[in-house]
């Protein structure tokens, strides 16, 4: 049975990819097999890659969750499995799903990943299949070569044999093809698992130099000086680190150094996930980005070896308030442009907020997952915890395109003044962005404090017409409105976990977490104040996670309109908490919870 849902394929930049390029990878990866085969390891890299135990156990049974797809398979094998996506070919053919196969370790789960690879050569190694890209290819490798033990245990020399030559067919299709992976996550892929197959195979050791070289441009290139990406996505950036300590270690491991430019970048990236990461260990879910995979995080900081701190200002446009046991992060620059926009969401001037490791206030996420209508309502102002005029986002989404199936950002909301300010009292930040001065002839300015303890978030949101040029355009709105002004709210997206009850004669809302706190929402009374329904999207679930958010709605009929509030720790709750009900996280796909 497939759980299907309608989903533009995301595989390039300009949407699916150009004909010509198709066309190029199907001949140089039928080309590759005539290629001198390896015969073995000169050395294998130590492998680091991270599975999932449940997800093994899920693939065992004949469960496939891929790209957000369910088809219960029992009894078949991977690639006799329905496509319902080209995003779920892309996962079965990046092999990715070794690494939980491998969390497993047990028989079925070697005979599961034996039966499933040498079955990937015999139907699709002579250049056959979607699996002929340099990223998937790059990842593919990666795989293969971390899992040689699980992979060869039991085999004859001949079906060795069959490995170690589509290995070297593979590496031989990489080092003509990587130039042609997109820049960025998946040029870094394609680069990381030329210089591993260079390291490991027999044969093959021509091909690190370059790949090296080449991966140290790229660093320089597409890392920009503060450690950041430009599609300023949180987990994409975890993602390219990953890769670049990976490909260190295992040149290290060879008695090779990494590049300086290699080097550097790990440098300059590692802080600046530090900046991006919540109390919780989760990273901030912005701009198509998530959480991050459980442990991915810890792990690539382990291994860079870099101890520097979060950088005291903005982290690839972030700002992040920490206090006691209390992070609040802020997406305090404008939105990327062009094509690093393509999953870019319209988000300025949005925060979260985690205590302890409970997530409180949240954005709703991506919902590329579950198909193009909910990627482009997660995209909107209005999925995020920041104001947001009706109807309206900061910065507008581009209608898709033959070209540009995904949409681009157009219009961004320009960031006009972001400051930081740390004091005995707390720590403060005072943003403001120009996203709707054009169409309604106001400017957002936001305010947000976190108090020393940890235990007050104080915010003050301002909509005003601040130029003149702003007041004209703002007087002609209100023309059009009969006067009855610009209706705007403010939304805090509640994490699923959240406990929400308007309290106090309905002038507050009271928030109570898994942990034992309870958090109480106030504001200055300049707002009609609600609960409403959200939603939580979260990779790896089948659909939507429901959810609320406290919204605080009010019009603008003058030349300002601005409202206060605070969200604070209860008098009683405690300074800190013992938070021993860990709550295992829900593994994807999960049969009795497909929420």
């Amino acid at each position: 049975m497939a759980q299907r849902r309608k989903a533009g394929a995301a595989l390039d930049e300009d949407g699916y990819p150009a004909r010509s390029t198709r066309f190029l990878n199907r001949v140089y990866a039928r080309a590759s097999t005539r290629s001198r085969a390896a015969t073995g390891f000169t050395s294998q890299p130590e492998p680091r890659t991270i599975g999932s135990f449940a997800r093994g156990r899920q693939l065992t049974a004949g469960n496939f969750l891929f790209a957000g797809y369910l088809i219960e398979g029992r009894g078949r094998t991977l690639w006799d499995l329905p496509s319902p996506d080209p995003t779920f070919e892309e996962e079965q053919h990046g092999f990715a799903w070794l690494d939980d196969l491998a969390a497993v370790g047990d028989a079925a789960a070697r005979q599961c990943a034996q039966d499933w690879t040498f079955g990937w050569i015999l139907r699709f190694g002579r250049g056959r299949g979607p699996g002929w890209t340099p990223d998937l290819t790059g990842r593919r490798l990666i795989r293969w070569i971390n899992h040689a033990l699980l992979l060869l245990n039991g085999q004859q020399r001949k079906t060795a044999d069959l490995y170690f030559r589509s290995l070297a067919h593979q590496t031989a299709f990489l080092s003509r093809r990587w130039h042609a992976a997109r820049p960025g996550l998946a040029r870094f892929e394609a680069l990381t698992g030329l210089i591993y197959a260079g390291l490991a195979l027999t044969g093959m050791e021509r091909h690190v130099a370059p790949a090296s070289a080449a991966l140290a441009r790229e660093c320089a290139e597409r890392i920009d000086a503060e450690g950041g990406i430009p599609t300023r996505n949180p987990e994409e950036l975890l993602e390219v680190f990953t890769l670049l300590t990976w490909a260190a270690l295992a040149l290290a491991e060879a008695g090779r150094m990494a590049p300086a430019a290699h080097l550097a970048a790990i440098e300059r990236i590692a802080p600046t996930l530090r900046a991006l990461r919540h109390a919780d260990g989760g990273l901030a879910r912005f701009h198509g980005g998530g959480r991050g995979a459980e442990g991915r995080l810890d792990h690539a900081l382990a291994n860079s070896g870099v101890r520097a701190s979060a950088p005291q200002g903005l982290a690839m446009g972030f700002a992040r308030l920490s206090c006691g046991r209390t992070t609040t992060i802020i997406d305090a620059a404008t939105p990327p442009s062009g094509r690093a926009s393509f999953n870019a969401h319209a988000s300025t001037l949005a925060f979260e907020m985690t205590s302890g490791r409970r997530p409180v206030i949240v954005s709703c996420g991506s919902g590329a997952p579950f198909g193009p209508e909910w990627r482009r309502a997660g995209r909107a102002t209005a999925s995020h915890s920041v104001l947001a005029i009706e109807g309206y986002s900061s910065s507008r989404l581009g209608k898709p395109g033959f070209s540009s199936p995904r949409g681009m950002l157009t219009d961004l909301a320009e960031v006009v003044h972001a400051r930081m300010e740390a004091a005995p009292e707390g720590i403060s930040l005072l943003a403001g962005h120009r996203g709707y001065s054009r169409t309604h002839g106001l400017t957002h300015m936001r305010g947000l404090s976190l108090a020393s303890d940890g235990r007050m978030l104080l915010g003050e949101d301002t909509l005003g017409a601040l130029t003149e040029e702003e007041r004209r355009r703002f007087e002609d709105v209100m023309r059009l409105t009969r006067d009855d002004g610009v209706r705007y709210a403010l939304h805090f997206h509640l994490h699923p976990d959240v406990d929400a009850a308007l309290d106090l004669g309905g002038t507050a809302v009271s928030l109570a977490l898994k942990s034992g706190e309870i958090w109480v929402f106030r504001h200055d009374g300049h707002a009609d104040l609600r609960i409403e329904p959200s939603v939580y999207l979260e990779k790896g679930r089948l659909k939507p996670r429901t959810s609320r958010q406290i919204v605080l709605a009010a019009s603008v009929t003058d030349y300002a309109s601005q409202i206060s509030w605070t969200l604070a720790k209860a008098q009683d709750t405690p300074l800190a908490i013992r938070d021993l009900d860990r709550d295992e996280p829900l593994e994807e796909g999960s049969a009795a919870d497909p929420q």
